[in-house]
């Protein structure tokens, strides 16, 4: 028969991922023309467990870049945009989640990928993201052991002075030089 041993380890006990698409507006201070582009820089997020599910709070920076007076003159509009989204995170049974780490991956960066010229000086555009989460906790893994283990004191040799000082008569110290000038 077998014995075992429970080994405590920090593993991934939840994971989960989520696609978002959200709409947002912004205002010019000119009466756009023509929406000539639109990217999406500077993401940066943070994971946080609320009751039971897992929140990402980030923020990214918007550049809509447009063009005015019947497309003579064009300028860009910066804003940054804030966002706080929940996600149901799928958990391993019996996990102890009283001291876990959050990690978040963006599987998927922000883009815009709808920007249409609303009344007036209004932008409506719609941003696309995938994010990923994992649940990061102590959990227990069981495994099985020999029994005829040998202690520790009889596998380890001494090895005394008197053995040290043979090792070091025996040395060559000039054979690496040797063997460099015969080659």
């Amino acid at each position: 028969m077998a014995a075992y041993k429970e080994i405590v380890t920090k593993a991934v006990v939840g994971k989960g991922k989520k696609r978002f698409k959200n709409s947002y507006t912004v205002q010019a201070d000119n009466a756009p023309t023509t929406i000539l582009g639109c990217w999406v820089i500077n993401h940066e997020f943070k994971g946080y467990k609320t009751e039971d599910k897992v929140g990402v709070k980030g923020s990214f920076d918007i550049n809509i870049w447009y063009s005015y007076d019947n497309d003579t003159k064009t300028t860009v509009i910066n804003q940054n945009i804030e966002y706080n989204d929940l996600f149901n995170v799928k958990i391993k049974e019996n996990a102890d989640l009283s001291d876990t780490d959050i990690i978040v991956r963006s599987l998927k960066q922000p883009t815009c990928g709808e920007v249409n010229i609303k009344d007036g000086k209004t932008i409506s555009f719609t941003i696309e993201k995938e994010l990923g989460v994992e649940i990061v906790g102590e959990t227990k893994v069981k495994i099985a052991i020999e029994e005829d283990e040998e202690p520790w004191e009889e596998i380890i040799d001494e090895i005394d002075d008197d053995t040290l000082n043979e090792i070091d008569e025996v040395v060559d110290e000039n054979y690496i030089k040797d063997t460099n000038q015969e080659g």
